[in-house]
């Protein structure tokens, strides 16, 4: 085994982070009770979690064809996906978004069932560090790009396109910025898994810790904006125009 780093300890820091954000999503999703987006968003917080998670354990203790794989579906094929969904329900009326959360999910479940029963390339399986190219049906891993050119396109550009609406608003900067956050957040992972595929996995470590904590960076400016706006709405200044609103926001 290589000597462990710091760097190899990273995925640990991610998957606890990821627990007490997740949770963080759930408690508002119950107290809020503004759609599903949130219970999405703290699916895929989790999921985050689980696919760091399974890297510690190989990582650290050995891999494992049923490891490996196990950590193919949690990172490549639920890492971005549900967050994706999240801002699918955010932006689109519900049902539009009930519709490409059917879609999206078969072809998930499809995915996962492939690389289930996929055969494995045994002289593939690393001992410390876990591999998409352990897959024999080499076709199951084009799968995945669709998966992250969706997560690209709704999350990632769902928070572009909200940073680019609020720019033209009037005092909305930290609306701004916290999905200009939210947006490089939910590209660092993808950049980190583009580079494990080029055996940098500690790459990939490194990049997804990052990509949390701006998401979670991202998330707490919008919570605070929102509620900075509503404790400036007074009784007295209720009855006056107030900023528009629109499904762009993110939080």
């Amino acid at each position: 085994m290589e000597k462990l780093t710091t760097v190899h300890y990273l995925p640990i820091i991610t998957t606890i982070m990821s627990l007490i954000f997740g949770t963080i999503m759930v408690l508002a999703a119950k107290n809020r009770k503004t759609g599903p987006h949130l219970l999405w968003w703290a699916f895929g917080i989790f999921c985050y979690g689980l696919g760091t998670g399974l890297e510690s354990a190989i990582t650290l203790t050995g891999n494992t064809v049923a490891l490996n794989k196990a950590w193919y579906i949690a990172g490549a094929l639920l890492g971005g996906w549900p967050l994706a969904q999240g801002a699918v329900y955010l932006h689109m009326k519900r049902r539009k978004a009930n519709v490409m959360a059917y879609i999206t999910t078969a072809f998930v479940l499809i995915a996962a069932i492939c690389v289930i029963a996929s055969p494995v390339i045994a002289g593939a399986l690393e001992v410390h560090r876990p591999s998409g190219a352990i897959l024999g049906w080499k076709w199951v891993r084009l799968m995945t790009p669709f998966i992250n050119v969706y997560a690209l396109i709704f999350l990632v550009g769902g928070a572009v396109m909200s940073a680019i609406y609020y720019k033209k608003v009037k005092d909305t900067t930290a609306r701004v910025w916290g999905n200009v956050f939210i947006a490089f957040g939910g590209l660092l992972p993808g950049i980190g898994g583009s580079m494990a595929k080029a055996n940098m996995v500690e790459a990939l470590y490194v990049l997804e810790l990052a990509g949390l904590v701006f998401i979670w960076i991202g998330y707490g400016v919008m919570v605070r904006a929102n509620a900075d706006r509503r404790v400036a709405v007074s009784p007295t200044s209720a009855a006056q125009p107030s900023e528009p609103e629109t499904q762009s926001s993110t939080a």
